[in-house]
């Protein structure tokens, strides 16, 4: 276990969120939105793209060999990255969940002992705190809202809740590279994150979820259901035209 082994799992999270973010394209609920969620999702391929060439470097696999041609117990990314979008509100709530957790991550990686992580983490820092921004406004927005808006949002939040812990969970790659200096403590960052989290909630006159189920796997490759479908549609052109180029 590696440093490229903590970039693919860095990458493959911004990848596959990347990915779900695109299928909103032409159907946000504003034209607005259609530009945003892109946006957000051109940020995390670009983060993709630096993560996965560095992991790639350490074995001889360019960005589009880890991105295309891997199977899906390949993959390493968290649980919340690849649900299912459902409706507008819940994509929300993944993107709260999701960017209150990267933001004070990249924000401890700045600080790595490795300067290509730290270099990611510089630009990503800056994005990131845009995105968790944006997400902040619609749930507080839609939670705030009518009576119909104020459920759904309730309902999305539910929904993605118990995703979201499995960001916090240490392995013994995390705990090497943390002792090193290269990785952000993942319990050291759960602190903020709940933080952020009750501010919006209480803003968004939302009740925070209580449930005890904590799925995981995805770190290791066990992924849901879902992410077969996402994988063939992300993966269909590069393996249909093995080798094509632009």
């Amino acid at each position: 276990m590696t440093v490229a082994d903590y970039a693919l799992r860095l990458g493959d999270d911004c990848l596959i969120l990347g990915q779900r973010l695109s299928e909103w394209a032409a159907r946000a609920p504003e034209l607005e939105e259609d530009v945003a969620l892109l946006n957000i999702a051109l940020d995390q391929l670009g983060a993709a793209r630096s993560l996965l060439t560095y992991a790639g470097s350490f074995t001889g696999k360019d960005e589009d060999q880890l991105a295309f041609l891997r199977a899906e117990r390949e993959f390493t990314n968290a649980l919340v990255m690849e649900l299912d979008n459902g409706d507008f509100g819940t994509t929300m709530a993944r993107q709260l969940v999701v960017a209150a957790y990267q933001l004070p991550l990249w924000q401890t990686l700045v600080s790595s002992q490795d300067e290509l992580l730290a270099g990611v983490a510089g630009k990503a820092v800056k994005e990131v705190a845009y995105h968790l921004d944006h997400a902040s406004s619609w749930v507080i927005r839609l939670g705030d809202g009518t009576e119909e808006s104020h459920r759904r949002m309730q309902a999305g939040l539910d929904s993605v809740w118990p995703y979201a812990f499995e960001l916090f969970e240490t392995d013994a790659l995390v705990a090497e590279l943390v002792a090193a200096g290269v990785a952000a403590d993942p319990a050291a960052l759960r602190p903020t994150w709940e933080s952020t989290m009750s501010t919006v909630i209480a803003e968004a006159t939302l009740t925070t979820p209580e449930s005890d189920w904590r799925p995981t796997g995805g770190r290791s490759g066990k992924h849901t259901e879902p992410f077969g479908y996402l994988l063939a549609e992300m993966q269909h052109l590069h393996r249909s035209h093995p080798g094509a180029t632009w």
